[in-house]
């Protein structure tokens, strides 16, 4: 069946794809339709035991769209963190930079949430707002006149559109079918994620401990539990995650140490690869790409999920713009405002988080002493402290208005 009053289809279900079709349908109204395409719409996400940071402006994001209000109880702020830099044997673990938790009075830079939750109040946000929830995947896509694009599924059907947004991953179907080619490279490192249990409250505080393998993260979640994030090389990472739970304790534990208490692997062990690599154009004819689609890169300062928000936001804000102007939202001047607000600020996120993977992700003593001086001199200076908090909070530059918590 081909639909032709389809305005805005989005490829992909996740934050960025239900995230983007809720802030079009509150804005512009049920006589402009938005669609999502995605196999996972309308399953239970029970079994989806990841985890992740939702910065301040992320959290204000989905605070205008009426969607943090059903996940606050479940999110877990985080109040403080500590960044330490060390070598794996080191008894004691000095700690070379500290931040508060507060972007402003009351509002922590970031909260901890499991990503279930979340997934599912957006599911229900769309449905309440008659966003069109197709579980199926655009295999494809065609372009039968110059005013629309029709998507083919994997069952047959076919849909047209104004516009299809591709956020359907780092794999992106869509990217690829426009012909798309991305530039970056693979790390040799990959991220092995789990769950922890422990004995002692973590008091909302995340710990960013620079190893020589690569950054071990312990991010709070709600309760005496913890997010792991743990870089090795690719090879070690995968013989540590394959190892009989005694022993994959006794690794882990080296790293954690015991400051909070025992410690319980209560989740899955996983082996994520780690690369960055960003889209040579965000654009193509009446196609957008949005999120890892678009863009990926290191997880070291917790940006990934949050640079794709900020995708969100200002594609949003841009296919607005047009539609109250009376313009055609899919058309290339339109796009092109999307594409010049956000392909600079990735590449520079991108490279910042590549170059400093590559600084604390090394054995050499000359490097260390280099960056254990700048972590100190940072630390003596608050302006300079609250400037990377702001920036970490995705809340300095030109920041589009949902992020500033702003209705379209």
């Amino acid at each position: 069946m081909t639909r032709n009053n389809t305005d805005v289809l989005i490829a992909g279900g996740g934050f960025a794809g239900l995230t983007l079709a809720i802030a079009l349908r509150q804005a512009l109204g049920p006589t402009f339709n938005v669609a999502v395409a995605d196999p996972a719409l309308g399953k239970s996400h029970a079994g989806d035991e990841r985890a992740s940071a939702i910065i301040a402006a992320a959290r204000r994001l989905f605070e205008a769209v009426g969607v943090w209000e059903a996940v606050a109880d479940q999110a877990q702020p985080i109040l403080d963190m500590v960044v330490t830099d060390s070598r794996l044997a080191d008894a004691v673990r000095p700690v070379f930079l500290s931040f508060d938790g507060d972007i402003e009075p009351g509002e922590p830079f970031a909260h901890m949430i499991e990503n279930r939750h979340l997934v599912d109040a957006l599911e229900r946000k769309a449905r309440e707002l008659g966003v069109e929830l197709k579980a199926g995947a655009v295999t494809s896509f065609s372009h039968g006149s110059p005013q629309k694009v029709d998507a083919q599924f994997a069952d047959g059907a076919t849909m047209s559109a104004r516009l299809l947004v591709a956020a359907d991953g780092a794999r992106s179907t869509i990217r690829q079918a426009a012909g798309i080619a991305t530039h970056g490279w693979e790390y040799g490192q990959s991220a092995i994620v789990t769950t922890v249990g422990h004995e002692r409250d973590h008091n909302g505080r995340a710990e960013e401990h620079f190893l020589p393998a690569g950054p071990f993260a312990i991010l709070p979640l709600k309760g005496r539990r913890s997010s792991i994030v743990w870089t090795e090389k690719t090879s070690e990472a995968e013989r540590i995650v394959a190892l009989p739970d005694a022993a994959f304790h006794d690794e882990l534990e080296q790293r954690f140490k015991l400051h909070l208490g025992e410690i319980e692997v209560v989740g899955a062990r996983r082996v994520l690869p780690l690369g960055f690599f960003v889209a040579r154009a965000f654009i193509a004819e009446r196609i957008v790409l949005a999120g890892d689609a678009a863009h990926v890169i290191h997880p070291i300062a917790g940006q990934g999920l949050n640079m794709g928000l900020k995708d969100v936001a200002a594609l949003a804000e841009v296919i607005v713009d047009a539609a109250r102007l009376g313009l055609d939202p899919g058309d290339t001047t339109v796009l092109e405002r999307y594409q010049r607000w956000r392909r600079f600020d990735t590449m520079t996120m991108g490279l910042a988080t590549d170059g400093l993977n590559r600084l604390f992700s090394n054995r050499s003593d000359v490097l260390r002493l280099v960056r254990d001086v700048g972590l100190g001199m940072v630390e003596r200076l608050p302006g300079i402290k609250r400037l990377f908090i702001r920036e970490a909070a995705g809340l300095f530059g030109d920041v589009p208005k949902l992020l500033r918590g702003e209705a379209l």
